[in-house]
Formats: C-alpha cells, sequence, structure tokens
C-alpha cells in the first residue's frame, strides 16, 4: 500500500498536467464540434452534424489532400536530407566533436519558428537574397518566384522540421554494432546494398520516431503555410485558424476533431506496422 501511494504522488503532476493540457481541450473542442453558431457569432449548444457535413465538402477536401501530400513530401524529403548528417555525425566525428555538431544541429530550435520563416521571406521574395544573387551571376534574367507558393512552403517546412528526424536518427546510428557493417563488407556486400540491408533496418526505431515527429507537425502547420504560402497555398492547420478567429469555433472544432482522429489512425497504423517487423511471426512447425 506505501508502494502504491508513492507511486501515485509521483503520477499525479504528471497526470494532472495531461489532464488539464491534453484531455481537457479535446473535451472541450469535441463538444464544439457538434455545436452550432449564431448569426453573431457566438456558440449555440444543440446537438448538430451540420460542421461535420461541411468539413467532408469537395472544397475542403481538397485542402486535405494537399496538407496530406504535403506532410508525405516534407517527411520524405527530411529523411533523404538526414541520413546523410546522422551517417556522419554517428560514424565520422570524434566522440569530443559529436556533443558540438549535435548542439548546432538544434540550435534552429531555439529561435520561434515565426522568427524564421520570416527570415525565409527576405530570403526567397523578388529583391531577396536568392534573386539578388542569381541576377548578380547572370544566371537568370528576372526574378524567380520563390514566394507565396507551394515551394516556398515545402522549404519552409522542411528547413524547420529536419532536426527532428536528424536527432533520433543520430541515436539509432549510435546504438549501431560497427562490427555488422564490417561483416557486411566482408561478404562483399557494397557500400549502397549495406545501407539498404543493414543500416536501414536497424536504424528503423529512429526512422519511425523522426517520421512521426516530423509529418504530423507538417501536417497541422499553419505559420509557415500562412507566411510562405499566402493565399495561394493553404492548407489544413489555416483553416483551423481562421475558422476559430472568424468566431466560426464549432466548424473549426470539427475540422480539428477530424484531424486528430486521422492522426491517431495513422498512428495505430504506424505501430502496428512496427510491431510486426519487431515482433514477427513463429513460422509454422514441421508436420514431420
Amino acid at each position: 500500500m506505501q508502494r502504491f501511494a508513492w507511486r501515485a504522488g509521483l503520477l499525479a503532476p504528471a497526470t494532472i498536467w495531461l489532464f488539464l493540457l491534453g484531455f481537457l481541450p479535446l473535451v472541450i473542442v469535441a463538444r464544439q464540434s457538434f455545436a452550432s453558431r449564431t448569426t453573431y457569432g457566438n456558440i449555440a449548444w444543440t446537438w448538430t452534424l451540420s460542421n461535420f457535413r461541411q468539413a467532408l465538402e469537395p472544397m475542403y477536401l481538397a485542402i486535405y489532400w494537399r496538407s496530406l501530400w504535403m506532410a508525405v513530401v516534407v517527411t520524405l524529403v527530411c529523411i533523404v536530407l538526414s541520413y546523410p548528417v546522422a551517417l556522419f555525425l554517428a560514424f565520422q566525428v570524434r566522440p569530443r566533436w559529436k556533443p558540438l555538431l549535435l548542439t548546432m544541429t538544434v540550435i534552429p530550435l531555439w529561435t520561434s519558428l515565426v522568427v524564421r520563416t520570416f527570415a525565409w521571406t527576405h530570403l526567397l521574395r523578388t529583391e531577396g537574397i536568392i534573386n539578388t544573387a542569381l541576377l548578380g551571376l547572370g544566371l537568370i534574367r528576372e526574378p524567380l518566384p520563390l514566394l507565396y507558393n507551394d515551394l516556398a512552403v515545402f522549404i519552409g517546412l522542411v528547413a524547420g522540421e529536419l532536426p527532428f528526424m536528424i536527432i533520433p536518427l543520430v541515436a539509432s546510428l549510435d546504438k549501431l554494432d560497427r562490427q555488422l557493417l564490417d561483416a557486411a563488407a566482408d561478404l562483399g556486400a557494397t557500400p549502397w546494398v549495406t545501407f539498404w540491408k543493414v543500416i536501414v533496418p536497424l536504424s528503423r526505431p529512429g526512422l519511425i520516431a523522426g517520421s512521426a515527429l516530423v509529418f504530423i507537425p507538417s501536417l497541422g502547420n499553419f505559420v509557415v503555410a500562412d507566411l510562405l504560402g499566402g493565399a495561394k497555398s493553404i492548407l489544413l492547420g489555416n483553416v483551423i485558424w481562421n475558422q476559430f478567429f472568424q468566431r466560426n469555433q464549432p466548424f473549426g472544432a470539427a475540422v480539428t476533431l477530424l484531424l486528430l482522429a486521422g492522426v491517431a489512425v495513422m498512428a495505430v497504423v504506424i505501430n502496428q506496422v512496427t510491431t510486426r517487423h519487431q515482433h514477427p511471426p513463429a513460422p509454422a512447425p514441421n508436420p514431420r
């Protein structure tokens, strides 16, 4: 009994924190999603499914699809860009330099996402550094339209989410047994085959964790899409933001609930796939 009370005392602060900042807001959002909006923007607490019917209209389905493929592409590009960096930090860097380089990797996260996104507007705008440099080198004759489109949003999301992919991969690669790489080389495997057959499977936990850390924020991000995409690149996060600040909280809550449900389904699928890879089914016994 004393041990139980000790454990309950240790878990109480975290439990209260999660209840107040996690579960309770979710209950409030779920309740608002079934309410309706009055003429003057107030909430009428009447049970209705009209918000969900509106959220499934073709116009919003197109925004869901754009948000999904943007998040998928950002995640894939972060994987491609992160593996070389993670391999270098895990296998090539001396131990005394690794903490410094890892700190430099996460230094961008010490700055607000809004500030970093504003910095990209100065880089990508018509008279920005990139266009000015290309014009000065004679590579282009007129400024490129780099801002206020899907490309700008894609660049901003990749730049903002890349550290969240690098760190889990480095953590997984640090635990990799180097003798397996030597064994693969002794058996005649090329570096590319070793990467696909040895490194990628053994770094799967970090790959899955990094993909989740990149995909989920990219799916609901609104700051990058609002500042770099403008009105030409509206993602799911922008829809939710606009509805809540235009005094249409019930519809915004319905879209939020659909987003949370989609993320939950993806999390369950990823967990099932991960568990299946970690614990493959036992082979059938030989009848002989």
